[in-house]
């Protein structure tokens, strides 16, 4: 067993009508006005009101940033960053998916060191402590809420940056399952399958420990049981709280272990083809799977009886077993077969291939991979 270490070094509040708790955590962490960076649809689906509801009953005062879009840019972070330090803000709630928390993280980045986003880029470039950030996530999917990571779409070279700092972990994640039980069943889909592709690569990176594989196998149970459950009906109470959960356990997974190929591939698919995140990863998923087959040290039977909808024992297992399963998953929940039914065209191979080398996640991808591989690898999504 290789040496690790590990911290959760934020609280987590748990629970159906949650929501309710936050005046009580904004006076532990934000003295004065805050800065709500959300987006319009959830605004349009009635989540941002719930939250300003709260905050204006209590008395708290408040700003909002909405126009964020899917992938979001190094323009929409200065944007935000703008409108933070024209409102006096003191501090933020991040309130959304992935796309509103990687902006509110760069942000609170901004806000106090200033610069551009991209002068962070990579691992611990955040030189200290960050604007004060309180998480609520609207999806069960990307565990931002819990995990040191901002991705930003660099329009200019048509690339995701990452910027990597335990710094970046919000104060406190707000996990309210009334918020994810209106989502509609693609969201639903997309987001849950990429908490399972969180945990499943977090399970196999080369970085895994003890504690990640705790975090991991708990996630890919609750995943197993729900996913099907709560896309087929969001309302299912059981099944929101359920996925909302594992979604945190995957981030706080892969938040110490990191992830892999798909990952590393499914960012220049939302860099230059703006495919979302979500849906990158689920058709990458049993590709990237097939080839890192021949590394399996049995993990991979451990997933599969984890994720698979029929619970009897297979009479004969190999890891291709796994990679079948998954895509019987991903087609049931309607997720596209292949890049090129969701825009990809072959003549950027080369460049997202590239980029995706630049991923610090290939380097614990269970199997070696170099560029041609990964070429290879976009081909076969296709």
């Amino acid at each position: 067993m290789q040496d690790f270490m590990f911290s959760i070094p934020q609280n987590i509040v748990f629970g159906k009508g949650s929501l309710k708790k936050l005046p009580s955590l904004l006076q532990k962490t934000v003295q004065g006005k805050v800065l709500i960076i959300s987006d319009r649809g959830l605004e349009k689906a009635g989540a941002l009101k719930k939250v300003t509801d709260i905050l204006n009953e209590a008395g708290i005062a408040h700003e909002e940033f909405l126009d964020i879009e899917p992938n979001p840019s190094v323009e929409t972070v200065n944007s935000a960053t703008a409108i933070y330090m024209s409102c006096a803000a003191t501090g933020i709630i991040a309130l959304g998916g992935g796309s509103p928390m990687d902006v509110a993280k760069a942000v609170a980045v901004l806000a106090v060191y200033g610069g551009e986003i991209t002068e962070y880029e990579g691992a611990d470039k955040v030189p200290g402590k960050i604007a004060p950030m309180i998480a609520i996530p609207t999806t069960a999917g990307t565990g931002s809420e819990v995990t040191a990571f901002a991705v930003i779409t660099d329009k200019a070279r048509n690339y995701k940056l990452t910027v990597f700092s335990y710094e970046l972990v919000p104060s406190y994640a707000l996990l309210d399952s009334e918020l994810i039980m209106s989502l509609p069943q693609s969201v639903a889909a997309a987001t849950g399958l990429d908490a399972l592709v969180h945990a499943i690569e977090a399970y196999l990176s080369k970085a895994a420990s003890p504690f990640t594989d705790a975090m991991a196998e708990k996630a890919m149970n609750l995943i197993g049981k729900n996913i099907r459950r709560f896309v087929a009906d969001r309302s299912n109470e059981e099944a929101a709280n359920s996925m909302l959960l594992a979604s945190t356990f995957a981030g706080l997974a892969f938040a110490w272990a990191r992830l892999g190929n798909v990952h590393a591939m499914a960012h220049p698919l939302g860099g230059f083809f703006n495919v979302p995140h979500g849906v990158a990863n689920a058709i990458l998923l049993p590709i990237v799977l097939e080839f890192n087959a021949l590394s399996d040290n049995g993990r991979y039977e451990i997933i599969h009886d984890y994720i698979k909808d029929n619970k009897e024992k297979e009479y004969f297992f190999d890891p291709y077993t796994l990679v079948r399963e998954i895509k019987r998953l991903t087609g049931e929940l309607g997720i596209p077969e292949g890049l090129s039914q969701v825009g990809v065209t072959e003549d950027k191979i080369p460049e997202m291939a590239a980029d995706a080398m630049k991923s610090g996640n290939i380097a614990v991808n269970p199997r070696k991979s170099n560029v041609k591989d990964i070429e290879m690898l976009y081909r076969k999504a296709m």
